[in-house]
């Protein structure tokens, strides 16, 4: 009798290590995550996926790759999206955000996702956002961040139109800059911290940046950082519990290498002086996303997901893009939708879709390649059928 059930239990086990087996071959043909066949395991299920999300969009960090995943998650998964009213394109920068600046708020109670550039106001952005809202957003280090918004927004902040070079600006910041002209000189210094809703200009003081720190711990669960996008995305859809694919992007609104300026040594340490809040920030959340990544998923995990990210986002490449995948320069892409605004004599890169697609690969493909203000203007149109559709700015054609 004792061999009989020894032999049953055998049998058992073999069946489920080939039913095992099998699944996890089947995950890796299809693409499917293992995560949700953790409960046929014995394992615990953990949740359906999150789709109240507010994701503070920061200036030149990375943040347009990221609200293109949120805007192809939201129109897939036919969620609403706070956007600018009326021929707005933010919600109401640089001023801070107040919850009229969002069109339809008078008529819907809340929404599912709001990702668009605003100065985060959390009163305000409570009447727009569920309760159980997930918040998040992403930094860069601020030198290069303070390099992408000198060459993004020379024609447009006052204390860069007067440099003749971004050393200039930072060789003798105070002669170019005016705290006078805040609003219109907020990407000239420690634009990350005044996009949280803090002061760009308040002495850089121990006891103060720690008291505003804590503030953004407080309220978001998560903040990514732009040099290890794959890392925190990796990251990012563990939290939301979202399918591998939801978080597979392309590189958006990135630069040539000719629109690059290269820094001297001693001109990164004088960015890091006169942006000393961003840095304090930069370097607190750097250091919190590694320990979250160590804790949670440990070093040989996390290669792993961070490899899978990486390959599928080359498979989807090879299927969508022309050219080898390769960005390209405005006046290589053939379809005027595709081009990304072009902010003065930067040059904004986008992508050309490979021809002969079927629909469904399509309608996939493109999303994943559509400029920001174009997939705006598209979810708006979805949104707001009997309102005038968006028009985009000049320079995005």
């Amino acid at each position: 009798m004792m061999s009989t059930l020894g032999g049953l239990q055998r049998y058992f086990r073999v069946i489920l290590l080939l039913v095992a087996l099998t699944l996890l071959l089947l995950a890796g043909f299809l693409h499917t995550d293992l995560e949700l066949l953790i409960p046929l395991f014995g394992g615990q299920a953990k949740g359906p996926p999150v789709t109240n999300i507010m994701f503070l969009k920061t200036h030149k960090t990375a943040s347009s790759t990221v609200l293109n995943i949120l805007y192809r998650f939201a129109e897939t998964h036919n969620l609403s999206v706070a956007l600018p009213a009326g021929r707005h394109v933010h919600l109401g920068y640089p001023w801070f955000f107040l919850a009229r600046y969002v069109e339809g708020v008078a008529s819907q109670q809340r929404f599912n996702i709001m990702c668009n550039h605003l100065r985060f106001n959390l009163p305000e952005v409570q009447k727009v956002m569920p309760n159980d809202t997930f918040y998040f957003s992403i930094l860069r280090n601020p030198v290069f961040q303070l390099e992408s918004s000198f060459i993004y927004y020379k024609a447009y902040a006052p204390a860069f139109q007067r440099a003749p070079s971004l050393d200039a600006f930072l060789a003798s910041p105070q002669t170019f800059y005016n705290d006078s002209h805040l609003l219109r000189d907020v990407y000239a210094k420690n634009n990350m911290w005044f996009d949280f809703g803090f002061n760009p200009n308040a002495p850089a003081e121990e006891g103060y940046m720690r008291a505003r720190i804590a503030e953004v711990e407080q309220r978001f669960q998560l903040v990514l950082i732009a040099e290890h996008l794959d890392e925190s995305l990796v990251l990012l859809r563990r939290r939301l519990r979202w399918a591998l694919d939801d978080v597979v992007a392309f590189r958006l609104n990135s630069r040539s290498a000719r629109s690059v300026t290269r820094l001297a040594p001693e001109t990164r340490e004088r960015a890091q002086r006169w942006c000393a809040l961003d840095w304090r920030l930069y370097q607190h959340f750097n250091r919190s996303l590694w320990g979250q990544l160590r804790a949670e998923l440990g070093p040989r995990r996390l290669r792993g997901e961070v490899a899978r990210l990486r390959a599928r986002r080359r498979e989807l490449a090879v299927l969508c893009l022309q050219d080898g995948g390769a960005p390209q320069n405005r006046t290589q892409i053939h379809d005027p939708g595709l081009r990304p605004y072009q902010p003065g004599a930067v040059d904004i890169l986008g992508y050309n879709l490979r021809p002969g697609l079927d629909n469904r690969t399509q309608r996939v493909c493109q999303r994943l390649v559509t400029p920001e203000l174009q997939y705006m203007a598209h979810l708006y149109s979805l949104q707001f059928p009997e309102k005038p559709p968006k028009k985009i700015p000049r320079g995005a054609y």
